[in-house]
């Protein structure tokens, strides 16, 4: 296993009104992140907010190349970011217990926080496609180049590991500095993954490894 420490980049945040990051997501030009009541949209290059959605947005956000999902308690909700509407939602395979959410390959794959796996599910069902265990809890999860990483908290220590898809096996880990720690996770397809930090209601920009 590759282990190395964390390159932050950018810090963005805290963000008015914002005391807890959990979910984050790309959509190819912002970096959308939920906070409790609503979902924001902000640009990387300036930090500014573009825009907010009101609804519930407890963990795990993604995006699909037009919809974004979004865990609400015990359930993940699809929303049109040009209107604001809920269009689907279905159960989320966690029970309430759900924590990152990341869009590949046409499903979702969900964290289960403490159940310590990523379900692979049925976007429009929530029907469990399969499980793959992880030795941490997870929170954050994301796709990138053919690669699943997943985010780690537990007490002070934080980290963004790359595991094995088929098996769970630890390749690759990013221990996060002390002090910083990544609730939600996602990739901008090049070189940054975006990290929610929690309760410190901030967003971190960290380098990819290639």
């Amino acid at each position: 296993m590759k282990r190395s420490t964390a390159e932050i980049l950018d810090e963005y945040g805290p963000f008015p009104g914002t005391d807890h990051v959990h979910g984050v997501t790309f959509d190819g030009q912002n970096v959308w992140f939920a906070s409790g009541n609503k979902l924001s949209a902000f640009d990387p290059a300036s930090g500014s907010t573009v825009q907010s959605i009101d609804v519930a947005a407890h963990a795990g956000t993604a995006f699909d190349g037009q919809y974004l999902y979004q865990i609400a308690e015990d359930r993940i909700q699809k929303i049109d970011p040009k209107t604001g509407l809920v269009l689907n939602t279905i159960p989320a395979p966690g029970n309430g217990g759900d924590s990152g959410l990341a869009w590949a390959e046409g499903t979702l794959w969900v964290g289960e926080y403490r159940g310590r796996k990523i379900h692979q599910i049925d976007p429009q069902t929530g029907a469990i496609l399969r499980s793959i265990e992880s030795k941490r809890v997870v929170t954050g999860v994301s796709w990138v180049d053919g690669q699943l990483w997943h985010g780690t908290w537990e007490g002070d220590d934080s980290d963004v590991r790359r595991i094995d898809p088929d098996t769970g096996e630890v390749l690759e880990r990013l221990d996060m500095p002390a002090g910083t720690g990544v609730s939600g996770l996602e990739s901008d397809g090049a070189d940054r993954f975006f990290c929610g930090g929690g309760n410190s209601g901030k967003v971190r920009a960290i380098r990819r490894p290639k």
